[in-house]
């Protein structure tokens, strides 16, 4: 960490800025040495922008996929992690394209933020990966959560299948999930993983 707020670290706010898309947060300017000022000096030099209350963007960093899910993940928190809908779309599993962006958290918000749907769950290690650079829950957990949540069934299989021809997961991840949890989670993932192994 960079303490002499009058020599700021850019190299290190731009590490922290390229792993997440272009964007960071003001923590982790200041963490780089960026004073509240200095941050104030940079938006109106044209070379950050603000994207929201303590988000922002290098203006110059080329755009990237999944800039939205960089920002949301930002927003929500670093501990939060990318689940149910919005991860599905990311693993590119669903055609189904999210209202909100769902994410996962340990503990309530404290706040609602507009646009984000979040949940709150436990996870386990084992159910988070990264993926395209961020923290999402694995396919199996995401299908879980999903199968759980009362969407479509002909969405859960779906998923499932293409998850499966894609080896994105296996069916021992998914019954080991599924046996974590009863109810129309675990029905659903059996009745496919029978199916698969019938046909």
């Amino acid at each position: 960490m960079n303490k002499n707020a009058s020599s700021p670290d850019h190299d290190q706010l731009y590490q922290s800025a390229e792993a997440q898309a272009g964007y960071f947060t003001a923590a982790q300017a200041r963490q780089a040495g960026f004073s509240h000022a200095l941050l104030s000096h940079h938006v109106r030099a044209d070379l950050f922008e603000r994207i929201y209350p303590g988000i922002y963007r290098l203006k110059r960093f080329p755009s990237s996929t999944h800039e939205d899910l960089f920002v949301a993940w930002l927003r929500a928190g670093q501990n939060a992690v990318i689940s149910h809908d919005s991860a599905l779309a990311l693993y590119d599993l669903s055609d189904l394209l999210p209202s909100e962006i769902h994410l996962t958290v340990s503990r309530t918000a404290s706040r609602r933020h507009p646009g984000l749907r979040l949940h709150t769950n436990r996870l386990e290690p084992g159910d988070v990966t990264t993926y395209a650079g961020l923290p999402v829950t694995t396919v199996a957990r995401a299908i879980r959560d999903l199968a759980a949540s009362g969407l479509p069934e002909e969405l859960i299989w779906q998923a499932a299948q293409e998850a499966l021809r894609r080896t994105l997961t296996t069916q021992e991840q998914l019954r080991a999930m599924a046996g974590r949890r009863s109810g129309r989670a675990y029905r659903l993932i059996e009745q496919i993983l029978n199916a698969r192994s019938i046909s």
